[in-house]
């Protein structure tokens, strides 16, 4: 594993790693004020924080709550149980892969349980913490509005799931309820720092694999041979952010899909189809075939699911490569659960 590899979510002990001190022998326990400045300068740059502490729970959450920084952290896990257990934990209600993530802790042991548990994950003893806003796995390339916002989206988003736990029907008239707006759009100028974010960041749901500059990007959007277009959703909690990036090779006769993503933010909002669509009737609007490229690797397996599930045939195969093309015929409408602004075949 590549130590440049982007961090997205650092996760914490406490007790004389957050602060100073156990804080069941001290209540009058202290931050330290280097965690504290690298807690805030890693949340300005979309890197995300959790906890995982042996501790008593209510305790640790007043004493957060009392310094003022109890909504830096996501998911805070706070029991007597294995640290290497809460990181799972962590891993699945963040949806994000092991490699993903840092952990902070001044015991060796805690350290060397969750490394052994999960090689992939970074570990850092609690005396280096100051040192790791200059690491380059946390120095995204661009810090874009998106980026700041990360974690008042995930804090949006943990709302919408507790209300959907509270809901007493089928899952799509909870969707019914959230007055979800999908808008795609060609991308701007000042779109493409966030369309590179989301090439390097997004790895589950995404068809090739492949990232491109900001430099590609820019190219890309200003060629006309080429479609380069953006989604993003809202409802009634909140903005998800741009969510969803599509490049399009156009041609006379067919147009391929050079690469589809969709942020894992939204894969239970049953919005992973619809882009794919737009993009069709798109295409059927200039009169052309649509083709899609394909790498098959050991994440995006549900992207493929959905070409296939959406009539996509394969037409060519070469190892891991793969290029699908798309049924003739009816389109499937968008869901009625949502509102979809789009570019109507303005191309």
């Amino acid at each position: 594993m590549s130590d440049t590899k982007p961090v997205k979510c650092v996760v914490w002990d406490l007790d004389n790693t957050v602060w100073d001190g156990v804080l069941l022998e001290d209540t009058e326990v202290r931050p330290r004020p280097e965690v504290l400045e690298v807690l805030r300068t890693l949340d300005g740059r979309g890197i995300l924080h959790s906890i995982a502490s042996r501790n008593d729970s209510a305790a640790a959450r007043a004493k957060l709550e009392e310094l003022g920084i109890a909504d830096l952290f996501l998911y805070p896990q706070i029991h007597w149980g294995s640290k290497a257990e809460s990181v799972a934990a962590i891993t699945k209600r963040l949806n994000l892969n092991p490699d993903a993530f840092a952990f902070v802790d001044d015991q060796p042991f805690e350290r060397e349980e969750v490394a052994s548990r999960f090689p992939a994950v970074r570990v850092f003893d609690a005396t280096e913490v100051a040192d790791l806003p200059s690491l380059p796995a946390f120095q995204p390339a661009f810090v874009t509005e998106e980026s700041r916002r990360r974690r008042h989206m995930y804090q949006a988003s943990i709302e919408r799931d507790q209300a959907e736990e509270e809901f007493g029907g089928t899952s799509e008239e909870f969707l019914s309820t959230l007055d979800m707006v999908f808008t795609i759009a060609p991308a701007t100028t000042e779109d493409l720092k966030r369309a590179e974010e989301l090439t390097v960041r997004t790895h589950q749901l995404n068809t090739t694999g492949r990232t491109y500059s900001y430099a590609e990007l820019e190219e890309l959007q200003r060629s006309d041979d080429h479609l380069l277009l953006l989604a993003d959703l809202t409802d009634r909690y909140g903005s998800y952010g741009k969510i969803g990036l599509a490049l399009v090779e156009l041609g006379c006769e067919a147009w391929r899909v050079k690469l589809l993503l969709m942020s894992c933010r939204v894969m239970s909002r049953g919005v992973g189809t619809v882009l794919l669509n737009e993009i069709q009737r798109l295409a059927a609007a200039a009169g052309a075939r649509l083709q899609a490229d394909f790498v098959t690797n050991d994440r995006n397996r549900m992207m493929y699911v959905t070409y296939r599930m959406g009539g996509f045939k394969e037409v060519f195969r070469d190892g891991d490569e793969v290029v699908f093309e798309a049924p003739e015929g009816e389109i499937p409408p968008t869901p009625t659960y949502l509102t979809l602004r789009s570019p109507a075949g303005a191309v």
